[in-house]
């Protein structure tokens, strides 16, 4: 066993512990040392698995051991814990300079809670079919009204309160047509969001019913 080999497993088993105290008792850390496969499980933070020191490698391991042409990494593929729990893991091949594996840093991510939690949150957000009913918008009145009056400024370079009062009264006579000012105290509003007396908007209006 090289002093080099060594070094390489001494830091992955640095890593192994910070990474583990990261997600504490949510995901399992295993540091290999595949140059003893019957005793391979260096380190363990968290062990879910129920595996400890000196336990046998994996099938995993072994197939690394036996392929030199292993892929280095094996990302986010499923698994089980003894008690059934589903696991997200992810094995990285570590190589010394020759190219051979020495070890692995495997990570089991217990991804069960977060499985409910979908299923949950799927059952929740499904809706039925509401069949010949349109759809509905929940935001009140005044909200329409005050994007209705901001997307018209907006289209003239200007504020609500900057519009000119040809292009003030145009937006008034489009507002009557659209209905939002059928909408109870909306006319309050309107002179609101434009800094005009409600005086002012009316007699908008009545320039508009003008012959």
């Amino acid at each position: 066993m090289s002093d080099e080999d060594e070094l390489l497993l001494r830091e992955a088993e640095k890593i192994a512990g910070a990474v583990g105290k990261m997600f504490p008792g949510l995901c399992e850390v295993v540091l290999h040392d595949l140059r003893d496969p019957d005793h391979a499980v260096r380190a363990v933070e968290n062990p879910l698995s129920g595996r400890r020191p000196g336990d046998p490698a994996t099938e995993l391991g072994l197939a690394r051991l036996a392929d030199p042409d292993f892929p280095d990494v094996v990302q986010n593929y499923p698994g089980r814990l003894p008690d059934g729990r589903a696991v997200k893991s992810t094995s990285i091949g570590i190589r010394n300079a020759d190219g051979a594996y020495v070890g692995a840093l495997c990570l089991n991510l217990d991804v069960s809670l977060l499985t409910e939690l979908a299923a949950v949150a799927t059952r929740l957000t499904r809706t039925d079919d509401p069949g010949p009913t349109p759809p509905e918008t929940l935001r009140p009145p005044a909200s329409a009204l005050h994007e209705a009056v901001r997307e018209y400024a907006a289209l003239r370079g200007c504020t609500p309160r900057e519009l000119p009062t040809r292009d003030r009264t145009d937006l008034v006579r489009a507002l009557r047509a659209q209905g939002h000012l059928d909408v109870k105290h909306a006319t309050r509003v309107l002179a609101g969001v434009l800094g005009v007396s409600r005086a002012t908007v009316y007699n908008d209006l009545r320039t508009q019913d003008a012959p």
